[in-house]
Parts: C-alpha cells; sequence; structure tokens
C-alpha cells in the first residue's frame, strides 16, 4: 500500500496510461497547407519514380471546360478519380493520371468577347478574338487548376495538357489527316442543326431537348395542279406543319401510299385531300363536318400530281411534285407533310432523287443569325427579309397564307424540341456547306470494340451503343474563330475545295513552323499555306475559315497516351487500349466518350488500312477504354438542379471552409468549424456516385459527423499506441480472444473495404469503414480494453496483445481511409510515434497486403451473433438499474449469463467476458433450456439488487437469460472495478489512502520505483 496522501486521486491518475497524443482535434489551416504537397505532387512524384512502368494503371481525364468556376459537379468527378487512382496506387501499382482541359468553343469566344465590350458579329476580327480567347481560357486553366490542388487530387499538374496548345493541335490534325486518308472526310451542303443563337452548326451531341417548347402549328392548304380523277372544281392538298417559317422553302408534299387517302368538301374550305384516319382530326380544327366526296383516291394518282406553293415565295412555287416518304403518320397532321429539304433531315433524304436530278432545290433562305434572307420571298425581299424566323418571320408567314386563303386552322402545339445546349435557346435545321465525319464506315467496327469494355454502371453500354448506332454521320466543321482550322483551301473561282493528305501535311508543317494563329493572321491567299502542285497558281486558293467540332479536339486527348511514332501513318503498331478508366458525367455517352471511340477506331483503321492495305484479315480495333464509368448529376435537398435564383447552392469551398449554404428565407450563412479537403472528398467518397448525388446541409452535416468520428478514432488509436514499440508485437496465437475478435472484425472490414475499392463502389468502402468504427472499435473493442490500456503494467502481456490489436488496427485504418482522406491519413503519420516512422513505411505509400488467414477465426464468426445478444440484454437490464438510479457506470455491477448447452461459447474465457461487457465480474453457467428459469438461476443472495433480462437470438428464439446485480466487491480508487474483497481490507476511515486491488497496487508500486 502507498503511504497517505493528501491528493490521493491526482496521485493515483498520474500513474495511469491515459492516451496521450499531439493529434489535434481540429484541421489546422496551417498544417493541411504543409500535409497537401506531401501527399499529392510529392507522392505522385514518388510513385512515378519507384513503381514498374511495366505495371502502369492510366486513368484518362475528361477534360473540363475551362469557362468558368468550379462546381460540386466538378468536385465529385475529380474526387472520385482520384480515389481510383489512389487504391490502385495502393495495389502496388504505378498510376499515370495527366489533367486535361478543353479550351476552344463558342463559350470561350463569347466570354472573351463580353469580357472586351465587343459584340459578336460587329466586325471583330479573328486574330483579337483569338487571342482574347486563349487569354481567358489560360487564366480559367490556372485558377480551375488551383482549386482542383487544392481538393488533393494526385496527379501529373506540371505536365497537364490544354487543347489549345500547339503540340496537341497538331496531333488532332494529325488525326483528322489520317481519317482523311481512309476516306471519311467530305463536304456537303446539306440540312444540319443551327444555333442562330451561337451563330454556327452543331452536331447531336450538343443539343437538348425541350419539353415544353411552343409552336404555331398550322394546316395549310395547296391548289393541286393536276389531279386526274376529279374534275368538280379545284381540289387542295391540306398539309399541317409546326414550323410554317419554313414554307418559304418548301419543294414538295409527302405522303405514305401505304395509307389510304380521301377527298372531302368542307363548306368554308373547299374540296381538301386528306388521309382518311385523320378525317376526324380535320373536323375538330375547323369546327365543321365534312362531306366525303371520294372515298379512295389510289396512291398512283397522289404521286402523280402537282401542286402550286405560294407564288411569294418563288416563281418555281407551280407544278411541285408529290413523294412517297415512310416517315408520314396516319396518327398525326392530315397525312400529307410539306417538305422543305434545306430544313428538313428526312425531307433531304426523302427528297434525294429529285435532289440529285435537279428536280428540287435544297433551299434555306435563313441567315447565320435565324433571319430570312432576300431569297425567302425573290419578288419583294423587303416582305421577310431580316425577319427572325421564331418571331415576327413566322408571324409574317401566317399573315401572307391568311391574306391568300391558304391558312385553314392555325393552333398552339407543345411539343419536344431541339435547343443549342449551351446557350438554351432553340435551333433550326439549315442546309449549309459543312464538313462530316462518315460515321457509318466505322460504326460497326465502334460497336464491336464496346463488347470488350466494363461499363459502370453497366446500363451505360447500351446508352452508348444506341448513339453511336444511330449516328450515320458526323457534322465536324463550325463557323467560329476560336478553335482548330478544318485544314482546307478552295479554288477562289470555284468554290472547290481541297482537302487531301499532301495538303494537310503542308499545312501541318506550316503550323508546326509559324503557329497555328497564322492560319488567321496572313493574307487569305498567302502562298505558304497552300501546297505545290495544284492546278493554277497558289494565288488562285484562299484558306478556309471553319473550326473543327470541340468533341473533336477533346475527342483526340488520347493521342496523348500514345507514343510519338504511333501518329505516323507508317506505323504498323495497333494500340490495344490505351486507358484503364474513362470517368466522366452520364451525358458524355452524347459527347467525349462517343468522339474519343469514333476517333480512336477511325485512327486504327487508318493505320491498318495505310500499313497492310491487301491483307486479307479484318482488325478488329479496340476501344481507347477498358472500363467506361459515368457519375450522376448533382442535385439538392430535394432533388432539384442547384442555381443561384432558387439559392440551394453548395459550392466545394463552402464544404472546405466549413460553411453551409444560406437558406433561401433567412439569406445568412451558418458557419461551422473549417472541414478541409477531406470533407468534400468524404462526401464524394460516400455517395453513390453512378447516381444522381444529393449535397445539402443534411448531408454536410452527416459528412461532418463521420469526418468528426475518423478524427477521434485517430487521437485514440494514436494516444493508446503511444509508448508502444512495433518490435514486441505478440503473436496472435498469444493474444487474448478479445484482441482476437478484434482482429477478426479487422479483416472481415477490410476484405470488404478492399473489394469495394476494386469494384468502384467507394460508398461501400467508406461505409464499411465508418460502420466498423463506430460499432466494432468505438462502442465495443476500445470500451472492453479501456482497463488494460489505462492500468495495466506497461509492458504487461495483456497491455502488449490489446497494443499489438491496435497496431494492426491503426495501420489499416490509415490504409482504408488513404484514398478517401489522404490529409487526415498524412496528418495522422504526421503525429505518429518516431518508432513507427522509424520502423513502418508511410500509409499512403504502402502496398496493401492480404491479412492473415489466421485473423478470420470461422469459430468467432459463429459465436458473434451470441456475443451481440448477450451484450445487448445485459445493456437493457444494466439500463433498467440506471433509471432506477441504483448504478452509474457498468463497472459498478455484476453479471452472471445462463445459457443453454447448444450455444458454445466455451471459447471465450471468463476474464474476456469482463472486457467483452465491461463488468467487473461475468460468470457463464450453461444449462438446459428447459432449466433457464429455474430457481437455481438466481440472484446471489448477497445482491442488494438485481434485475434480470432474457437473451434472443437473431431468429428471434430464446437462448438464455442474464442476470445483472450489485457488484460483490469494492471499488478499486485507481480502475474503478469492483473487485477488492471486502475481507482483504476494510474501507479505512481516511480518505488519502486510496483502496486499490492487487493488479493497481502492483502497478502503482511499478511506477514508484
Amino acid at each position: 500500500m502507498p503511504a497517505p496522501l493528501k491528493d490521493a486521486a491526482k496521485f493515483l491518475k498520474s500513474t495511469l496510461r491515459l492516451p496521450s497524443s499531439t493529434f489535434p482535434p481540429r484541421p489546422r489551416p496551417a498544417d493541411l497547407a504543409r500535409y497537401l504537397p506531401r501527399c499529392t505532387d510529392d507522392l505522385y512524384a514518388w510513385q512515378r519514380r519507384e513503381r514498374p512502368a511495366s505495371d502502369t494503371f492510366v486513368l484518362h481525364d475528361g477534360p473540363p471546360y475551362a469557362n468558368g468556376d468550379l462546381h460540386v459537379g466538378h468536385a465529385l468527378n475529380k474526387i472520385v478519380k482520384d480515389i481510383i487512382s489512389r487504391s490502385r496506387l495502393a495495389e502496388g501499382r504505378r498510376v499515370d493520371y495527366v489533367p486535361g482541359w478543353d479550351c476552344h468553343g463558342l463559350p470561350i469566344e463569347l466570354k472573351a468577347l463580353e469580357k472586351h465590350g465587343w459584340e459578336r458579329g460587329q466586325g471583330v476580327d479573328a486574330v483579337s478574338i483569338r487571342s482574347a480567347a486563349r487569354k481567358f481560357a489560360y487564366k480559367t486553366v490556372e485558377k480551375q487548376m488551383a482549386d482542383f490542388r487544392s481538393w488533393a487530387v494526385m496527379g501529373d499538374w506540371d505536365n497537364h495538357w490544354k487543347t489549345m496548345q500547339k503540340d496537341f493541335e497538331l496531333r488532332q490534325l494529325a488525326v483528322f489527316r489520317a481519317m482523311v486518308q481512309y476516306g471519311l472526310i467530305y463536304r456537303k451542303h446539306k440540312p444540319v442543326y443551327w444555333s442562330p443563337s451561337s451563330g454556327t452548326a452543331l452536331a447531336e451531341a450538343e443539343l437538348e431537348y425541350q419539353d415544353d417548347h411552343v409552336s404555331s402549328a398550322a394546316l395549310v392548304k395547296f391548289p393541286l395542279d393536276l389531279f386526274g380523277p376529279f374534275s368538280d372544281g379545284p381540289v387542295h392538298a391540306l398539309i399541317w406543319t409546326t414550323t410554317p417559317w419554313t414554307l418559304p422553302a418548301n419543294q414538295a408534299i409527302a405522303v405514305n401510299t401505304s395509307l389510304p387517302y380521301c377527298l372531302v368538301r368542307s363548306a368554308t374550305h373547299g374540296t381538301l385531300l386528306v388521309a382518311r384516319s385523320r378525317l376526324e382530326y380535320l373536323e375538330e380544327c375547323i369546327g365543321e363536318s365534312v362531306e366525303v366526296v371520294m372515298e379512295d383516291v389510289p396512291s398512283e394518282v397522289l404521286l402523280q400530281s402537282t401542286y402550286s406553293g405560294l407564288h411569294h415565295f418563288g416563281r418555281e412555287a407551280a407544278n411541285r411534285p408529290i413523294v412517297h416518304a415512310d416517315f408520314v403518320s396516319a396518327d398525326s397532321g392530315t397525312g400529307l407533310v410539306h417538305c422543305a429539304p434545306g430544313h428538313g433531315l428526312e425531307d433531304y433524304e426523302a427528297l434525294q432523287p429529285l435532289i440529285k436530278a435537279s428536280t428540287v432545290s435544297v433551299k434555306a433562305p435563313v441567315d447565320n443569325s435565324g433571319c430570312f434572307d432576300d431569297t425567302a420571298s425573290p419578288e419583294d425581299p423587303s416582305l421577310l427579309a431580316g425577319q427572325d424566323v421564331f418571331k415576327q418571320g413566322n408571324d409574317s408567314i401566317l399573315q401572307l397564307l391568311r391574306a391568300n386563303n391558304r391558312l385553314v386552322h392555325q393552333h398552339r402545339y407543345v411539343h419536344k424540341y431541339p435547343i443549342d445546349w449551351r446557350t438554351k435557346e432553340p435551333v433550326i435545321i439549315r442546309a449549309t456547306a459543312q464538313w462530316f465525319a462518315d460515321v457509318s464506315k466505322i460504326r460497326t467496327d465502334a460497336l464491336n470494340s464496346l463488347d470488350a469494355v466494363k461499363f459502370l454502371p453497366d446500363t451505360g453500354k447500351a446508352r452508348l451503343r444506341s448513339f453511336v448506332a444511330n449516328r450515320s454521320e458526323w457534322c465536324i466543321s463550325r463557323q467560329r474563330s476560336w478553335g482548330v482550322p478544318i485544314p482546307a483551301i478552295y479554288h477562289k473561282s470555284t468554290g472547290e475545295a481541297v482537302l487531301t493528305s499532301q495538303s494537310i501535311d503542308h499545312i501541318i508543317k506550316t503550323i508546326n513552323e509559324r503557329g497555328i494563329d497564322a492560319w488567321w493572321s496572313d493574307p487569305q491567299d498567302s502562298s505558304q499555306w497552300i501546297v505545290p502542285g495544284l492546278p493554277g497558281v497558289a494565288s488562285d486558293y484562299i484558306r478556309g475559315t471553319d473550326t473543327m467540332d470541340v468533341w473533336f479536339d477533346s475527342g483526340t486527348s488520347w493521342t496523348f497516351m500514345l507514343k510519338d511514332d504511333l501518329l505516323s501513318l507508317g506505323s504498323t503498331s495497333q494500340p490495344t487500349p490505351i486507358a484503364d478508366v474513362y470517368l466522366e458525367g452520364t451525358d458524355q455517352h452524347r459527347g467525349w466518350f462517343q468522339s474519343s471511340l469514333l476517333t480512336n477506331i477511325a485512327f486504327q483503321k487508318s493505320l491498318q488500312s495505310a500499313s497492310n492495305p491487301n491483307s486479307p484479315v479484318e482488325y478488329q480495333p479496340h476501344a481507347p477504354f477498358r472500363v467506361l464509368a459515368t457519375h450522376g448529376f448533382t442535385l439538392d435537398g430535394q432533388g432539384k438542379k442547384m442555381s443561384k435564383s432558387l439559392g440551394n447552392v453548395i459550392s466545394p469551398s463552402q464544404m472546405i471552409s466549413g460553411f453551409a449554404a444560406p437558406t433561401k428565407q433567412s439569406k445568412q450563412k451558418r458557419e461551422v468549424h473549417p472541414l478541409g479537403p477531406d470533407a468534400l472528398r468524404l462526401w464524394a467518397a460516400s455517395s453513390e456516385w453512378t447516381k444522381d448525388v444529393v449535397i445539402s446541409e443534411t448531408v454536410v452535416s452527416s459528412v461532418h459527423g463521420m469526418l468528426d468520428k475518423f478524427r477521434l478514432t485517430f487521437k485514440m488509436l494514436l494516444g493508446m499506441l503511444a509508448d508502444f514499440n512495433p518490435e514486441l508485437l505478440v503473436p496472435y496465437e498469444r493474444m487474448s480472444r478479445l484482441d482476437q475478435i478484434a482482429l477478426h472484425h479487422l479483416f472481415l472490414t477490410f476484405s470488404s473495404v478492399r473489394k469495394a475499392y476494386a469494384d468502384f463502389e467507394f460508398h461501400k468502402a467508406s461505409g464499411s469503414i465508418y460502420r466498423w468504427v463506430t460499432t466494432d472499435l468505438s462502442s465495443f473493442y476500445f470500451e472492453g480494453i479501456k482497463d488494460v490500456i489505462y492500468c495495466d503494467m506497461p509492458v504487461s502481456a495483456r497491455r502488449l496483445s490489446a497494443q499489438t490489436a491496435l497496431h494492426h488496427i491503426l495501420c489499416h485504418f490509415q490504409n482504408m481511409l488513404g484514398p478517401i482522406t489522404p490529409l487526415l491519413v498524412e496528418e495522422s503519420w504526421e503525429h505518429s510515434p518516431e518508432k513507427y516512422k522509424k520502423t513502418l513505411e508511410h500509409p499512403l505509400r504502402r502496398i496493401w497486403s492480404h491479412l492473415s488467414e489466421e485473423w478470420y477465426d470461422q469459430s468467432l464468426e459463429a459465436l458473434l451473433p451470441h456475443i451481440a445478444a448477450i451484450n445487448s440484454s445485459v445493456k437493457a437490464a444494466q439500463e433498467t438499474a440506471r433509471t432506477q438510479k441504483l448504478m452509474g457506470q457498468s463497472l459498478a455491477s455484476d453479471v452472471t449469463i445462463y445459457l443453454q448447452k447448444s450455444a458454445d461459447i466455451s471459447s471465450i474465457p471468463k476474464d474476456t467476458w469482463k472486457e467483452l461487457l465491461v463488468v467487473s465480474s461475468a460468470e457463464i453457467i450453461t444449462t438446459e433450456i428447459n432449466e433457464l428459469d429455474s430457481p437455481e438461476s438466481s440472484v446471489d443472495s448477497r445482491s442488494d439488487w438485481s434485475f434480470t433480462s432474457d437473451v434472443v437470438s437473431t431468429e428471434g428464439e430464446k437462448m438464455g437469460r442474464v442476470v445483472v446485480q450489485s457488484p460483490h466487491g469494492l471499488k478499486c480508487d485507481r480502475c474503478w472495478r469492483y473487485v477488492v474483497e471486502p475481507q482483504e481490507q476494510e474501507r479505512p476511515e481516511a480518505k488519502e489512502v486510496p483502496l486499490l486491488c492487487h493488479r493497481c497496487t502492483d502497478a502503482v508500486t511499478d511506477f514508484q520505483k
């Protein structure tokens, strides 16, 4: 016994081995600034040096667009990519992740114009526009890159690529040249999607659809010039259109010869030709009944008839043909469709024979801004010229029809309509001369290549296949200044384009020598760009002004992963999938995924054709990716898209700094402590990212709680291991059963987490870690070993066993969290004992190894449900005692457990049960099930109080009962267990003299030596 002390409690506390760690309760910004480069740039450079190049994991970056601030969607994208990279690094692979940016295109061009106060189309020269756009893009890239790096995204940032850099543009032109050589590129005057708001042609991938677009639909009648079987007065063909503004371009009327047609007489509108199936619709529209005057009009008669358009739209209005078209439907309109091949893709295809015979023209009397030009009404240009086709122009057409007694009916029509996905304004279909890539020639190869690709989620395969399968060509030319030029030259007089491998090689060589801006700054007929050997003289030719679709730009980014010699068409190499993973938003099935696939397949086919032109073996190219993953969109708590007007935006910086979004009602920010980049990362990791992802204050609060729990766990682990020497690890077979249970839980958790990382299911990984920390560690294991860690002698066998388990737990806790919260792991390493840093490898550099199989104990696996059931019953009985104020801490109780003999828990020693249940004494008694409630299983007569609770299995069957009762021993003043036998020592009156158990007596004596 120690000598009497004035402050015994203080002295006894000083003898305890309480957790001691410098690990802070909150991340400190100054510390994070030191940790960030260590776990990003330094780590990336280290693994590039130390890991074998032969086992490289390539994650190819789908480039963000360099036109504004980043949002949480960018954070989700980049962080999920980074978790993939880090998890593969943990598997021992070398990681190749080179970030990139998409820098060309109209949005950047418009931002540059806006910044300088310029109006598009107001005479600003291309060189000035390009200079301003390039500066804007550079500045945006710098800002975005700083944000990405602040999120602890690991990559080769110093060697990032931009689509506007010279070497990228040259590679892109080399791919274009290969496609020209393979015969995929052609120029054609045909209808394409045109955006008046952007002033350029668009590809289908650049369209969105507005479900509630409102059009002015109209029933319009055209007089038939020739209609053999009917001579009783004039007959009019009745068409239905939702785009009256396209009528100046009308060239034909389409019918479907498989439908029955008839003639009807209207008191107001005369004799009309319509499909029989549309009579009810017609009567509903005109508000009167009609008389059928010819029941069936033969199809051959229809196709031999002609009609007259409105003379205002051109002198050639008479004797226009009626043609067959499969797209004419029996359940919409009138069964007759007006055809304007200059404004309709289906019309253009249906009239191909007549177009080739020059019987009809591909007329599109609309300018770049979506206004009628002079050819809309040739006889009186002032009638329509300059009018917006969606507004005044459409109204003027309807007025003309009404004034000429051609308008039968007009009504409001709500339908789905394509819009420009950038400006959100309606687009039109307009015939212009554009450059196209022939997708039909490589479509089968592209589709076949997808069979070897793993899609996440699985539905992505059908989505991408659908986009590719339904695409026959790709409009690749754009009418803007900021981009890579279509390297075509044109004969001044004939307008004929020159685009050959030789002409492109010459242009690539010139760009390499002088830079791409010279294409715009040189005089248009500069001879430097003209390949020698063309007919005539160099001054007969001029350069084109079209640029490439930005999807072609980013779609050729895979070239940065190839060796330089593969850009030579003389190479005989065939690149296998060059990226392990592509990951972008689900909208990229129609965008970057598709353009990357098509350009890569085309390039491979061109290589193969050039190197083995007569090969009898058909080469099957590979997709450029092995895994194609898509993430969802980010939404607020109500499932709505975030917008400033709704006041529901939570930015990445808000999550990092700790300021939650203001509510729309209060407009005030609610301050919480800074969470750091790991909070943003944990949000991304805990989301099921293949679906739409919600971010709200509730979600932020949940992430906050998870991260705090992880921090607290690290602090506890580091504190309990502060005096542990890793060289004193206890072999598994000599460890306490409770510690073996802890390692069993660790084995199960690590195995599930590792599999989740491998399967890209990071929400399962973070969820498993969190459940393990809260349930298996905090609520179970830590509670069970506190007494041992705090009160045992420093190197007791039991304490070393517990610290051995804690050591393994710490190391694998770091391993599991490394891909998700690298800053937190780096911080835990910073505050680890020096002995750890000298003997162990840095956690972010470790290669995950399979845990020892002996840690997985099948016998324990069967016992865990029994342990959980007993623990639950004990806690229930203890809670009853607490409500009656009979006990406080669980140590202030003894427990007797009565179990049926079939519940074999003999492998759990008695002392382990005391630790498991955190009680002063525990006894196990096995008996027959019918004896569980017998008097023998009653309370010890020495107890002042007792409570019982049934032990119920997971199947709901009773398997035993527990008796929780007042402890038999006296309370030890040091460890607070009630284990001091009353007969050994009565309680002294002097409070200065502590009452100690045998274990604590030895510990205090050792402390005083």
